[in-house]
């Protein structure tokens, strides 16, 4: 935490002389919450952190709701791509059987595949198209 301020502070002179040559510090308040901030091991979260707050900042001195907000933005934790994948099929099988009515035949050809394909993936998804008829 004590080689923060150093880092941030020539992160933030880096991205202020690219996009926002104005920019020139980080409140104490900000720089507290750097500071107080897990980086475990991995420089490209502060620099990312940084470079959010120079871009949506309109004052030369970036304030601590700035830093507190692409704090959490960071902290967002992005999906693995397998789980981003499977949530994409699982609501994509649904939108599906919602506009066929749970019609497996028509569900599978409007999706491009043939109908053992479609309950191999229904299966896997936990999905009935039965649950989806009227």
């Amino acid at each position: 935490a004590e080689d923060i301020p150093l880092l941030a502070n020539h992160l933030l002179r880096q991205s202020a002389d690219r996009h926002k040559p104005f920019v020139r510090a980080f409140s104490s308040d900000a720089m507290k919450r750097l500071m107080a901030a897990k980086w475990p091991g991995n420089v490209r979260q502060l620099v990312n952190v940084i470079e959010q707050c120079v871009a949506l900042t309109s004052s030369p001195v970036i304030g601590d709701a700035l830093v507190e907000q692409a704090l959490e933005g960071e902290n967002t934790a992005l999906p693995t791509f397998v789980e981003a994948r499977n949530q994409f099929e699982l609501n994509y099988l649904r939108k599906l059987l919602q506009i066929t009515k749970g019609n497996v035949t028509h569900a599978a050809r409007m999706a491009g595949r043939n109908r053992t394909e479609f309950y191999k993936l229904l299966s896997r998804h936990e999905l009935d198209a039965n649950d989806f008829k009227e």
